[in-house]
């Protein structure tokens, strides 16, 4: 009898261990460094939630699509995963995602109103509009998308640096970078270019920064056919083409626009937050500059990406996960750390100072909050139910960019196809 009863509590007792034991499943992609700072954010939050475990499924970032769809199909989804902003109408629709705004408010220790709005923003969907309603995910990052330049080359130039908050006009940029293009040499072949910028990122921003966009307010319009976007185009294109101050195709297969940079043989580059870590070890000192405007008077514009975090909607633990995800976005302590080690710039307001104030390079670090919160904005197929009709601008264009059409016949001849495509991408959210 007393065996049986000390088994029997045995059994009982172990049974309400497992009972009240939570395990959560974090599935995302990073790089090793990323993933030694999560376990350790892991491993606090355990502690303090006695009984908890969180299990990580970090995955190569080109894979993650299909396996986030896989575990779906099959049931068997994570707690918590990445989601980007261009997903969230796919995954809202599909009722994949757990509506979070009953959560933001209720987790002691977030501070969900110091998040940046427009970062909380990508993650909002009201069922048609995206930017609005209730909130979907929360910002695991900002990643706003400045423009470098090589300090030491102008220097040794004598080129003036640029100003760190007025941006440089086209006719002004485009003269720097042909005193910056050389054969230095002598082998008749230019082996230092002013600038090297991929077509899919970096020409965008000039469209922008000419006052141009590839929609319409309404996000139902294609507008590349507008002249200030054929403008920008051709300018861009004319870097290489016309002017020679950037690699043509033939030179960018040969060295990667970013391998010159890295080894400081272009003027000017794109910088991410993300490349900070990378770029410690550059050769030249470097820093950072808005992206370039048509003329005086037009306002600059970047890319600000983001991916945030979403608790899935089939998850056994809603309010855990929910609090995690605030945790990872949300907590000061959290973001302090992350800030600390350069992975990223704080999603909390308050601690833009401490980022802009940190001593490693670049100087102007005030860009990225710049970006932030004024000259921002999204990839224009994230307006969109699908980006076919986007892509759909760069399926043909390589004749523009060597020089053998020009930008106004290109954008007049594309634009009907890709507002077909668009036109679909509406019927289909439709339905």
């Amino acid at each position: 009898m007393t065996k049986f009863f000390i088994t029997f509590m045995f059994s009982f007792l172990f049974s309400s261990m497992l009972l009240s034991a939570q395990e959560l499943t974090w599935m995302n992609y990073a790089n090793p460094q990323e993933r030694e700072v999560f376990y350790e954010l892991i491993s606090d939050f355990e502690e303090s939630h006695p009984g908890v475990k969180i299990k990580l499924l970090s995955v190569d970032q080109g894979q993650f699509g299909a396996k986030i769809n896989a575990a779906f199909a099959a049931n068997e989804p994570p707690d918590i995963f990445y989601v980007g902003p261009e997903n969230v109408r796919f995954y809202v629709d599909k009722k994949r995602l757990l509506n979070l705004t009953p959560y933001v408010n209720n987790v002691k220790g977030a501070d969900f109103n110091d998040l940046y709005p427009n970062a909380v923003n990508k993650y909002r969907y009201d069922g048609t509009t995206l930017g609005k309603g209730d909130i979907w995910a929360l910002p695991k990052d900002l990643g706003p998308f400045a423009f470098a330049y090589n300090k030491t080359m102008l220097q040794k130039a004598g080129i003036r640096p640029p100003s760190a908050t007025s941006p440089l006009t086209f006719d002004e940029f485009l003269d720097i970078c042909k005193k910056l293009t050389k054969d230095t040499n002598g082998d008749g072949k230019i082996d230092q270019f002013g600038t090297g910028l991929n077509r899919y990122f970096s020409m965008i921003q000039f469209i922008w920064g000419n006052g141009a966009d590839y929609l319409d307010e309404s996000k139902t319009k294609v507008t590349v056919s507008d002249p200030k976007f054929i403008e920008a185009v051709q300018f861009w294109c004319d870097l290489s083409a016309k002017h020679r101050v950037a690699p043509n195709a033939k030179e960018e297969q040969e060295k990667d626009p970013y391998v010159r940079w890295i080894e400081g043989t272009l003027g000017f580059f794109p910088a991410g937050p993300w490349d900070l870590m990378a770029f410690k070890t550059l050769p030249f000192e470097y820093d950072l500059i808005p992206w370039p405007i048509g003329k005086d008077g037009l306002k600059t514009a970047t890319w600000l990406g983001s991916v945030g975090y979403g608790v899935s909607s089939r998850s056994k633990h809603p309010e855990l996960a929910a609090e995690f995800a605030l945790y990872l976005s949300a907590y000061k302590t959290t973001m302090q750390k992350m800030t600390d080690l350069d992975m990223q710039i704080p999603t909390l307001q308050s601690l833009a100072t401490r980022y802009t104030n940190k001593p490693e390079r670049p100087d102007n670090r005030e860009e990225y909050i710049h970006i932030i919160k004024e000259s921002g904005r999204s990839w224009p197929e994230q307006y969109t139910y699908n980006g076919a009709w986007y892509f759909k601008f760069f399926s043909e264009f390589q004749g523009v960019f060597d020089g053998k059409e020009t930008a106004e016949s290109y954008c007049k001849r594309i634009e009907p196809k890709m507002q077909r495509l668009l036109d679909r991408a509406g019927k289909k959210q439709k339905s």
